[in-house]
């Protein structure tokens, strides 16, 4: 079975980094979403480099995969949460944030991640869509560079309420990049029950070529709300037999539980989530059988006459990210 479990340290913001990973290895989890924050391995704070070492020896003795994802609230910015973002209208701010995924594509060489997780940001009131894309792709072209370099790729998350909200926008990214190939993609399960087209179960298929890292919980549609297993909607025995199919086109990553608004009961839920997500994963009977089943997925821009439709995303709960 290649279905590898992973928790998010952004549901874990009440332990010391060395704790959680602790707790997640005693736990029985494959790896670890390692949000970089003031609270576990502060991107901003003096030494990096050594504290990175260290970190990766502690996941090397644990047996713990990592993945490293940047969708801190305030690291940047103690006043606005996730700002400055990649869409900043001001050259500084977004060079800031450049800045900080080019650190973080750093830290995952050191720590031998997966890849680096990040996400485009809101669109700026009174910025047209086009400016909005093209500040886009000109804030990421460095650290896809550096990706590159690093052999780390870059795996950008479509996010409600974002610029790039869904799985058609990833696509379009992709066109006014070049296509280059550090440029991957996270896939949220629960998003794609908020506001996705098709099923979740149909999505990871979909976008099963351009795979660098999954995030997984419950949600319902239309609310862009993360929920504990089994507080939602998602039907997810199918998706996990699909996520445990990725094989097939080459995943190697992690599948991580992303409740960052649950840190106040975070050993417990995961604790309970990897218990849920274990009683439901595919046997390796189930497993074999769906992988003979399954069709390649098909590349929506080379579609006779594909396009970009852009979408008014569904409305997030709370904000428009976690």
């Amino acid at each position: 079975m290649t279905l590898r479990l992973g928790y998010g340290t952004n549901g874990l913001t009440d332990l010391r980094l060395d704790d959680a990973l602790g707790l997640l290895a005693d736990l029985g989890y494959d790896g670890v979403g390692l949000t970089l924050d003031h609270m576990h391995l502060d991107p901003m704070a003096p030494d990096l480099a050594n504290r990175t070492r260290r970190v990766a020896a502690r996941l090397q003795e644990l047996g713990l995969g990592v993945t490293v994802e940047t969708g801190a609230r305030y690291v940047l910015d103690p006043r606005r949460k996730h700002g400055p973002s990649l869409l900043d209208p001001d050259p500084d701010a977004r060079a800031a944030r450049t800045a900080l995924l080019v650190r973080a594509v750093d830290v995952a060489a050191g720590l031998g991640a997966h890849a680096v997780h990040c996400f485009s940001g809101v669109r700026p009131p009174d910025t047209a869509p086009d400016t909005a894309w093209n500040r886009l792709t000109g804030a990421l072209a460095p650290v896809l560079d550096a990706a590159d370099r690093a052999g780390v790729p870059l795996a950008i998350e479509p996010e409600p309420g974002h610029l790039l909200a869904n799985l058609a926008d990833f696509h379009h990214l992709r066109v006014l990049s070049g296509d280059p190939e550090p440029l991957g993609l996270t896939l949220d399960i629960g998003h794609c029950q908020c506001l996705e087209p098709a099923l979740p179960v149909d999505c990871v298929r979909d976008a099963a070529p351009w795979l660098r890292h999954v995030q997984i919980e419950d949600m319902r549609r239309g609310v862009h709300e993360h929920l504990p297993f089994g507080d939602g909607e998602i039907d997810f025995p199918p998706v996990l037999a699909a996520l445990d199919a990725l094989g097939d086109s080459g995943y190697t990553g992690l599948t991580v539980v992303e409740l960052p608004r649950h840190s106040h009961a975070g050993p417990e839920l995961a604790r309970t989530s990897l218990d849920f997500l274990n009683k439901h994963r595919p046997s390796n009977g189930t497993s074999t059988a769906r992988r003979t089943e399954r069709t390649p997925p098909v590349d929506p821009l080379s579609r006779p006459n594909g396009t970009h439709t852009a979408r008014q995303p569904t409305e997030p709960a709370e904000g428009s990210t976690p």
